[in-house]
């Protein structure tokens, strides 16, 4: 991965974005992000900025960047980076905080997959007019392993992972699908590949293997325990 140590003011980027775990980046780095590795998004020719922990926390220490939670009000208040917003991916929430800052401010999304929702939400912003966006390229949970400053009622708390995996047709190759967990609002998103495969690491708070959890892909939708889904391959029960 291609990175620098700090980064100045990055130029405007455009983005719709959206990524899995994996570092999936849209090749060799251009101007308009100084070095840093981008992904790319469905729906969207523009690219997302990801900052390296090192950086962001740099910011962070300078006050010279504001910080968009892109999960769920439950995770939110469990743990978030201190001072961050809460604007869920992918277009924030009525009445969004961040509508009230000015459109050159330096705005660093982070998500716990560590990029997936984050992605989203950066490139929403950077559509709707902000010029200097980037994701937290190793996601919330690093953040808080390295002990930097959280708030909320569980910052000491790592909730369990699970890692969903499925398939779909393969030609929805480039969408999305999303795992929920309906009854608290938390959600997990992640890329269906090439071959119709698509894996999602869900990290979600007070949840366990008995919980329902409903996965949607855009042909078909399955609702089952956690402990059943993490258990095997999702499919079209249709199939």
């Amino acid at each position: 991965m291609q990175r620098r140590t700090f980064l100045a003011a990055a130029g405007a980027v455009g983005v719709t974005a959206l990524a899995g775990c994996s570092n999936s980046s849209s090749g060799t780095p251009d101007n308009n992000t100084n070095g840093y590795e981008t992904i790319s998004v469905d729906g969207s020719n523009a690219q997302v900025p990801l900052a390296p922990i090192d950086d962001v926390y740099q910011w962070f220490e300078e006050g010279s960047a504001k910080f968009v939670d892109a999960r769920g009000q439950q995770q939110y208040d469990a743990a978030h980076i201190e001072g961050a917003v809460l604007s869920p991916a992918p277009d924030g929430q009525s009445n969004d905080p961040t509508g009230e800052w000015d459109e050159s401010e330096r705005i660093v999304t982070y998500c716990g997959c560590p990029h997936h929702l984050s992605a989203m939400r950066a490139a929403s912003l950077i559509d709707s007019g902000y010029t200097e966006v980037f994701a937290l390229d190793e996601g919330f949970f690093e953040w808080q392993e390295r002990g930097y400053p959280l708030q909320g009622s569980q910052v000491d708390v790592k909730p369990p992972s699970y890692t969903i995996r499925g398939e779909t047709d393969a030609s929805q190759a480039g969408k999305n699908a999303w795992a929920r967990h309906e009854q608290s609002g938390q959600r997990e998103v992640g890329p269906i590949a090439d071959d119709g495969s698509f894996e999602l690491e869900l990290h979600f708070y007070d949840v366990t293997e008995s919980s329902p959890i409903v996965v949607e892909t855009p042909t078909y939708r399955v609702e089952k325990s956690l402990g059943e889904l993490s258990g095997t391959i999702v499919r079209n029960v249709e199939r």
